[in-house]
């Protein structure tokens, strides 16, 4: 089983960047669907960027599409989240999450990782 490890949250202004990173061990990561989601307080859990395991299928939600990239390095076994142009609505815990047979239904979840901007 993969554990995964986020990295890279903090407080930034609007308008501007932050990497997010996720470590996995423990699982041969180039064999797993993989996607972002994020939690804002008191609202629902949104996936905003999702892939399979071999890149065929890689999508975002209408909120961070044009704004935020996805990509993996399957040799550092990272997965990671650019996000430019930053808005305060972006503010949530980010959570990366895995799975080897799904890619719309994940058992792997790292424990997140806080972004506020502000504004």
């Amino acid at each position: 089983q993969v554990q995964l490890v986020e990295s890279g949250g903090g407080l930034v202004q609007a308008g501007g960047s932050l990497r997010l990173t996720c470590i996995a061990s423990g699982g041969t990561f180039s064999n797993y669907a993989v996607a972002w989601f994020r939690q804002a307080p008191e609202k629902e859990r949104e996936r905003i960027a999702a892939a399979s395991w071999n890149g065929d299928f890689v999508g975002y939600a209408d909120s961070v599409r044009g704004r935020f990239a996805m990509s993996r390095d399957n040799d550092k076994n990272s997965l990671y989240l650019q996000m430019n142009s930053l808005k305060p609505e972006d503010k949530a815990v980010y959570y990366c999450a895995a799975d080897p047979r799904s890619s719309t239904e994940y058992n792997f979840w790292g424990r997140g990782t806080q972004v506020t901007v502000s504004s």
